[in-house]
């Protein structure tokens, strides 16, 4: 699984920019392409996993990548997953492990580095910016993810755009653009760590962001929403049928915390 909360972050679901930016705001889409000078910035959402494995499908998309993810397991309707997939042209599929439902239909399989092998960043539900380090060397010819998207970026012609040597370097690039975030009052700030040294990431310790400033958010009082007042929504618990002679047996389709994706 990849790492929840800091892909958000960073912009990794498909109806956002980086850094809690909107792909629909002009002013924010403006900031984000002028930062990374990317003229060619999305300008309206992508496709949620479901609506994308349509798209598969149907042809309209013809190549895809997976990484991180099983989808032909943890997917509703995996069977139409598996065949939308057999009938894509290229499947790409990044993975730790040697067989798996979803690398049964890959065209191109890269082995990825699993939890313990890898290096960098990663953010908790409460903001705490934690650094990863390996405790097992990587097996084989097992790679970063970062590292594929960089060597993949730089064969396809935009070697410029992907200079990285290490992931401190695009840990420091994601800092920096969180001061685009603050343009626009967001309480994501990690510019301070936009000029660390080598030494100063190997050693990084645990802490919240905002990285300047108090990392207690709201303790005054003062919430992200346009009037500064909390927004509190109520809500109806959804119904229950009881066991009975009707409904004899209870479905559990592994959406629960502890039985989620693989």
């Amino acid at each position: 699984q990849p790492n929840a909360m800091g892909g958000r972050e960073v912009g990794g679901l498909s109806n956002q920019l980086a850094v809690h930016l909107d792909i629909d705001n002009p002013a924010h889409h403006a900031a984000v392409a002028d930062f990374w000078q990317a003229p060619a910035l999305a300008t309206k959402n992508g496709l949620t996993a479901v609506e994308l494995f349509e798209a598969v499908s149907s042809g309209e998309v013809k190549a895809v990548w997976i990484m991180a993810t099983n989808p032909v397991d943890s997917l509703p309707e995996a069977d139409k997953v598996r065949q939308a997939l057999m009938a894509c042209d290229t499947v790409v599929v990044s993975d730790c492990v040697a067989s798996g439902d979803t690398l049964a239909c890959a065209d191109i399989r890269l082995p990825a580095l699993g939890w313990g092998e890898k290096s960098g960043m990663v953010t908790n539900s409460e903001r705490c910016v934690s650094r990863q380090r390996p405790f097992v060397p990587a097996p084989g010819q097992a790679k970063a993810d970062w590292w594929i998207i960089t060597e993949v970026a730089q064969r396809m012609g935009f070697a410029d755009a992907f200079p990285y040597q290490h992931e401190r370097d695009i840990f420091a690039e994601y800092s920096a653009l969180t001061a685009v975030a603050g343009q626009f009052g967001k309480r994501l700030d990690l510019t301070g760590a936009a000029d660390l040294s080598a030494d100063q990431y190997a050693q990084w310790q645990p802490q919240q962001w905002p990285l300047k400033g108090d990392p207690r958010c709201f303790a005054d009082g003062q919430f992200s929403t346009p009037s500064g007042r909390a927004r509190f929504v109520t809500c109806e618990n959804p119904p229950v049928r009881q066991i009975g002679d009707a409904f004899p047996i209870i479905l559990n389709s592994g959406r629960i915390r502890d039985q989620w994706h693989t």
